[in-house]
């Protein structure tokens, strides 16, 4: 467990103690693709700058945070992504470690978490990070009523507004290790993302070619579904003109940003928040994005990018991107979308939930002694 550090945050109240649970599939903060565990390492790192006591469960031997770690499996479980078993187990293990002599409150970033809460005698917040809509919709309408729903964004919440939600807090950026341009960027349009219809890869080449512009396509391809996707709709599209750069790691990733000239979103689902459009904006990269989702809570209109209802509209607003002002998208993340801010929204969630009637009323099941 980690000790208490003295707040440096306004806070007078007593420091909480917190275990933060994330699923098994990947390190925090992660080497590469992992918006969640991206998110969760500013968290940890600002909570315990708050002089809260933060223990992170989490799989595998290393991790990179202020917090106490335990792990509930020795590796990684990134290769059985998509089966319910490794999950189940980690948070089987986590319930048999976490009690009320330890903790005051447990925050859930896992799918399942929410659904077995119940077994826990600590008040468990959970994170949302997908779309409330749907299977995870059904499992999250289950939710245990001692558990209390944070949403990334208001178009997240407003897909499912009867669930039980206690609080909507942004996530956030970070940007202490982002390298950043001080003019606008003068290589391809780029767009970095999953390999994945919603991501809309396939539009990006249309409106690259449109506006007569080069695009670099960075993309996350190692499950079955992403390899079936860039083989039968991104390859046969690929000519002279799009350049592909396959399971970037962070820092790649952020050296293509800075030199990128803006960042492409063609979305083509409502994206629940859009962590690389803060990691693009960060760096000085204007984004040029459908309006899906969470973006317009993201991007300042024809500030820090350009919005547009159609993708009749991008190759317009690809050619107008350049005129956008670095140092204004570097200025938007850090004053909406610091991890100070992210850490005093979610501290704020738990002190109320900790004082209201369904955290007060939750029954206390005795916990499983660990073994």
């Amino acid at each position: 467990m980690v000790a208490y550090h003295p707040p440096s945050g306004s806070s007078r109240e007593r420091p909480l103690r917190i275990a933060m649970v994330v699923p098994p599939w990947l390190s925090v903060p992660p080497p590469g693709y992992g918006g969640l565990e991206q998110v969760v390492a500013g968290l940890v790192d600002a909570l315990a700058d708050r002089g809260h006591a933060v223990t992170l469960f989490g799989a595998g031997p290393h991790h990179g945070t202020r917090a106490g770690y335990v792990p509930t499996c020795p590796d990684l479980q990134y290769e059985r992504l998509g089966e319910s078993l490794p999950e189940l187990a980690h948070l089987a293990h986590v319930d048999r470690l976490v009690g009320p002599d330890d903790f005051d409150l447990v925050h859930d970033h896992t799918t399942i978490g929410p659904l077995v809460a119940g077994r826990r005698a600590v008040p468990t917040v959970a994170t949302v990070h997908g779309n409330p809509v749907g299977e995870y919709g059904t499992v999250l309408d289950n939710t245990d009523t001692g558990v209390g729903l944070v949403a990334i964004s208001h178009a997240q919440r407003a897909l499912n507004p009867g669930l039980p939600w206690v609080g909507t807090v942004h996530n956030a950026l970070a940007t202490g290790d982002v390298p950043r341009k001080d003019r606008p960027g003068r290589g391809p349009v780029l767009w970095l993302a999953r390999f994945s219809p919603d991501k809309g890869p396939d539009l990006a080449i249309r409106a690259c070619r449109a506006a007569g512009l080069p695009l670099l396509l960075a993309g996350k391809c190692n499950e079955p579904a992403e390899h079936r996707y860039y083989a039968q709709t991104v390859e046969p599209m690929l000519g002279e003109d799009v350049t592909v750069v396959l399971n970037a790691d962070r820092d790649t990733a952020l050296r293509l940003l800075v030199d990128a000239r803006c960042l492409i979103m063609p979305l083509q689902w409502d994206e629940p928040f859009g962590m690389v459009i803060l990691e693009a904006m960060a760096t000085g990269t204007p984004v040029v994005a459908l309006r899906r989702g969470a973006v317009p809570e993201l991007v300042r209109p024809d500030v820090t990018g350009l919005l547009c209802d159609r993708p009749e509209e991008l190759p317009g607003a690809l050619r107008r991107a350049d005129r956008l002002d670095p140092a204004e998208c570097v200025a938007h993340v850090r004053e909406n979308f610091s991890t100070a801010a992210m850490a005093r929204g979610y501290e704020a969630v738990y002190r109320d939930y900790l004082r209201g009637p369904v955290a007060l009323a939750r029954p206390r099941p005795v916990p499983v002694p660990a073994r």
